[in-house]
């Protein structure tokens, strides 16, 4: 099925272009902070009961004067009723649940300092097993009642939320990283129509004590913050699923749940079963096998989602947020990091209008409905894609790794070659725009391009060689670095002669993107995307590979910094669990390197391209009919001159 037809180039198309969004009737209110109230005196019973109800005076306490509000969704995880003429609800209570409610359109639930949405409450009578980050604490028996307060919120349908993949800090360092680029945005930004931040997983690195901190650096931009739960916000020592992920149930509420904005509802769902050693019939899985986890909706979530879409109308747009992809160009034939049971879910979405937004690759990839790569079928037990879906790519980029740029923050540069930054999502009714945003770029910027010409792919094969034949980081110097490239805007007439063409890598360029080249004012080259997305594996290798991201993943200087003062403490730099990198000034690890992309174009060169300089305008018009174009030079020459001081002796002769 499709998806309603985007909405060609107009008011909204250029509002997200511009990262100016259409201004709501009124804008959200985010200075009305409180909580859930939960009564506690005369309850334990086996139905779990309150009142969703207006709070008049935002004291968060259902007063006597203040009315219940009826037909609001409330869930205990698993079954969904909606609220009756004075607000009141009843439910199924079992132990440990998390009883919600999906917040109504053009109405808003408290928030609490840090600007996270008070929509649930944890019912875990024991609380959590003995785990390093806490978990939840015991809450003793069920409440007599469990109150929901909102206020009147009416936005509109035309607003905006922003998309964040994977910022996964996992040091205090990498958090001010976070702050340098997420912070900093969101603290610079006109964020009057965003109603939304949401977060795609892998908030964390594994050290869940730096919660505390994010929470207040992303607080500044005063706009509520939805998280998904990744793999690296797991609780790594719970020995089963159903304690996973309490740390994060503590920290920012429902490991799955719902809520409404305009004519939008949005769904964020758990994917991540950990462990799933003993229950998921993997080899990666088996129970003698290192605890880890599998890409899978548990069986509860699916019966809480179809009673969930039950209460939603059809004409909805649906934008259904998940941390492992549905589906993966980048791992397309893996089943850890793609959905098991992906059947199911489709199911249940059945032709409904979707957008799916996931994160965890570190790569951005869209993949629109019909699109098909090799590996699905067997990984996930699906074809073609059935609705639109967007992989958001990573805050962190690849993991942090790679040069500091001009404000001081790892350059990063994504397994598929884009840079590090999140998505604009613009709505209008039930139809949106989505916008990639770079960090440190202006919006126009959405691509880059470079030559591959023969000198590269021979350069470019002997970093392959080395990265498969050689740990990394590692203490042997590298065949070539960067610095062996040479001007990579000078094309010589062997090189023409041979084979060379522009790689244009457009960051969010999708099926229905066009890209083109024109040299000298001439015909517009029309550039082919290197994956057709009609069922073919991954082309992987020098063809298609991209020369401007393995430019910058080939070499990383940080590897050899040492000095005096710090010694061993700031030698090199750290990654992912404490994970040392010093040594050579060596490439990223091979599987973080560019040698295949989803949004890759080539453009072959007139191998007749006279000798001289030459101008080049490189064009991309994305989906939305958004033109996105660049111009520079370059040079045709006959043998490449000598790039550096030819007299040796410092004199002229």
């Amino acid at each position: 099925m499709a998806p309603p037809k985007a909405p060609a180039i107009g008011p909204l198309a250029l509002a997200a272009l511009l990262v100016t969004p259409a201004v709501s009737p009124q804008g959200k209110d985010a200075n009305y902070l409180g909580s859930v109230e939960v009564v506690r005196d005369g309850g334990g019973g086996p139905v779990v009961r309150g009142t969703v109800f207006l709070d008049s005076n935002r004291n968060s306490m259902l007063d006597a004067a203040e009315p219940g509000i009826p037909d609001v969704m409330v869930s205990n995880g698993r079954e969904v009723v909606r609220t009756g003429p004075s607000g009141e609800y009843a439910l199924p209570a079992y132990d440990d649940m998390n009883v919600f409610i999906t917040k109504p359109a053009d109405y808003a639930v408290p928030l609490d300092d840090d600007m996270v949405p008070q929509f649930n409450y944890v019912h875990k009578v024991a609380g959590s097993p003995d785990l390093r980050f806490g978990g939840i604490k015991p809450t003793g028996p069920l409440p007599a009642a469990v109150n929901f307060p909102l206020i009147r919120d009416p936005v509109g349908d035309q607003f905006e939320c922003l998309i964040f993949g994977d910022t996964q800090p996992y040091t205090n360092r990498e958090v001010s990283y976070v702050r340098d680029t997420v912070g900093a945005t969101l603290a610079g930004r006109d964020n009057a129509a965003t109603e939304c931040l949401i977060f795609e997983g892998d908030v964390m690195g594994d050290d869940l004590s730096l919660f505390g901190r994010f929470k207040r650096i992303i607080a500044q931009g005063r706009v509520p913050q939805y998280y998904v739960a990744g793999n690296h916000d797991l609780d790594f020592d719970a020995a089963s699923d159903a304690h996973s992920f309490d740390t994060f149930r503590r920290e920012w509420g429902p490991e799955y749940y719902s809520f409404d904005i305009g004519k939008v509802h949005f769904i964020v769902l758990d994917d991540v079963r950990y462990p799933c050693n003993g229950i998921d019939d993997h080899p990666f899985c088996a129970p003698d096998a290192r605890p880890t986890y599998n890409g899978v909706i548990h069986d509860r979530q699916l019966a809480w989602l179809r009673n969930d879409l039950a209460h939603v109308p059809d004409d909805r747009l649906l934008v259904v947020n998940t941390h492992i992809p549905f589906v993966s160009f980048s791992d397309s034939t893996t089943r850890k990091h793609q959905i098991d049971n992906l059947s199911e879910f489709h199911a249940l979405i059945g032709n409904r209008p979707t957008l799916g937004l996931s994160g965890h690759t570190h790569t951005i990839e869209q993949i629109l409905p019909g699109e098909h790569f090799a590996g699905w079928q067997d990984a996930t037990g699906t074809g073609p894609a059935p609705f639109h879906q967007i992989v958001t790519g990573a805050v962190s980029g690849s993991w942090w790794a790679g040069d500091l740029d001009d404000d001081g923050i790892p350059h990063a540069t994504q397994r598929q070659g884009a840079p590090r930054g999140y998505y604009v999502l613009t709505f209008d009714g039930a139809t949106y725009v989505d916008t990639f945003q770079a960090f440190g770029r202006g919006p126009e910027e959405q691509f880059h391009a470079a030559f591959s010409t023969p000198r590269f792919r021979s350069w470019a094969k002997a970093l392959l060689d080395f990265v498969d034949g050689h740990p990394t980081p590692s203490d042997t110097l590298p065949p070539v670095t960067v610095s062996d490239l040479g001007d990579r805007n000078m094309v010589t007439v062997e090189d023409l002669r041979d084979g060379t063409w522009l790689a244009i890598n457009v960051w969010n360029g999708s099926r229905d993107s066009r890209v083109s080249v024109s040299i000298d004012n001439g015909e517009p080259i029309q550039a082919t995307r290197t994956q057709s997305g009609t069922g073919e594996p991954a082309r992987v290798g020098l063809e298609f590979a991209d020369p401007q991201a393995l430019a910058l993943q080939a070499t990383q200087g940080r590897l050899t910094f040492r000095s005096t003062v710090g010694r061993e403490a700031t030698a090199g730099f750290t990654t992912w669990r404490g994970v040392s990198w010093q040594g050579a000034a060596g490439p990223f690890q091979s599987w973080m390197l560019t040698w295949k992309s989803s949004h890759l174009w080539r453009a072959d060169l007139p191998p007749s391209l006279p000798v001289g300089v030459h101008t080049m305008d490189i064009v991309a018009v994305d989906r939305y009919g958004r033109r996105f174009s660049e111009t520079r030079s370059f040079e045709v020459v006959d043998t490449l001159p000598e790039m550096g001081w030819p007299w040796k002796t410092g004199t002229f002769e």
